[in-house]
């Protein structure tokens, strides 16, 4: 919509005086287009004179255009650093090794450059962090100092295969309208703790594979996290298998749809509380706890067992479960459901028999 367009909507002397803002507005995103593509948006960040024509003032360059990420390579390693799929908007993103301001126009680390910091500046308003440091294996640690943009809507599998990240900083950290976050830790298999309390999560939808081979990942502060519009877990912490122990107490899971996986091969597990867990609209439970072979006590909600649930495998390998409590009602088809109990423990294959005096050997098998 031209400037012009948009005046002709206002009358009132009340509206006008937002005239000036929207042109400045439109002129603004016009200027911050043309001087990315040359690099050049410090003229306005560090103009005075220009500024003051646009009638603008450094915060609101802050507020609506900077986020400023910190990155320390790994050493003697060398690969990418940053991955950005779409190399329209490479120009966006201005790199800068150890803080001497000198642009690399090449992205990647050769083995013999000795840099010990990179400062990664975003000057455009993106709206997608997706892939952002995917398969970067040479990154130790990732700091966001800045973080101030507000569009952000996907950040699907920003760390994904960072093997070699060991810390992240998110104290400056803006999810408030993310609304994917899948994948988004993936196969950091060198991370050992995660704070992720100062998490917005309120908009998020998709959690599947989030932490999902974080082999090494050991304690997640994740008890913040609003889960109320989040519709898909699917092996949201699969094979975390060094997972001492998970508060999800906070976790909503009334529109969840998927829980295939989730809790996947978290063999050191050895109990957790998912009384709280409302999974009337879940439709797949395929091997949910499978090999989750410290289990020892599962406290699962009240609910209905019926055909359209997916529930193969749901405890297959949890060989020391012994405290389990299933459903006072399970309808007929239960039966057909194969293996959920498979390689569990005798004594609970005995008290199943025992609640359900027409269960078929199928879900031991």
């Amino acid at each position: 919509m031209s400037f012009k367009q948009i005046k002709g909507k206002f009358h009132d002397d009340k509206q006008k005086v937002n005239i000036k803002r929207i042109r400045n507005a439109l002129v603004l995103q016009k200027i911050f287009n043309d001087l990315s593509k040359k690099k050049s948006l410090n003229i306005i960040k560090y103009n005075k004179i220009i500024q003051k024509r646009l009638n603008i003032n450094i915060n609101d360059y802050i507020n609506f255009f900077s986020i400023e990420i910190e990155v320390i390579p790994v050493k003697n390693k060398y690969g990418d650093f940053i991955f950005i799929p779409n190399k329209k908007e490479l120009s966006y993103y201005h790199i800068y090794f150890n803080d001497s301001k000198e642009e690399i126009k090449r992205n990647y680390i050769k083995e013999d450059d000795n840099v010990t910091k990179i400062k990664i500046i975003i000057d455009y308003p993106a709206k997608s962090f997706y892939f952002l440091f995917a398969y970067c294996n040479c990154i130790e640690s990732i700091n966001f100092t800045k973080f101030y943009g507000k569009n952000i809507t996907n950040m699907s599998g920003l760390f994904c295969q960072c093997t070699s990240l060991r810390k992240i900083n998110f104290s400056n950290f803006n999810t408030e309208n993310v609304t994917d976050m899948s994948y988004m830790f993936r196969y950091c298999s060198s991370l050992e703790e995660l704070d992720l309390s100062n998490f917005n999560t309120k908009n998020l939808r998709d959690m599947s594979y989030m932490f999902n081979y974080c082999v090494s990942l050991k304690k997640i502060k994740i008890s913040n996290i609003i889960t109320d519009n989040v519709v898909n877990m699917n092996s949201t912490f699969s094979r975390c298998k060094s997972l001492e122990e998970l508060d999800i107490s906070n976790f909503n899971t009334k529109n969840i749809e998927n829980m295939n996986h989730m809790f996947y091969h978290c063999k050191i597990l050895n109990k957790l509380d998912l009384s709280h867990f409302n999974i009337d609209k879940v439709k797949d439970m395929n091997k949910m706890f499978s090999k989750c072979k410290s289990l020892k006590k599962l406290t699962f909600p009240d609910f209905s067992i019926k055909n359209e649930i997916n529930m193969n495998q749901m405890f297959y390998g949890c060989k020391l479960l012994s405290e389990l409590k299933l459903p006072d009602y399970i309808d007929n088809n239960f039966s057909l459901k194969s293996g959920i109990f498979s390689q569990c423990p005798i004594e609970l294959e005995g008290i199943i028999k025992s609640q359900y005096k027409n269960i078929s050997e199928l879900v031991f098998n």
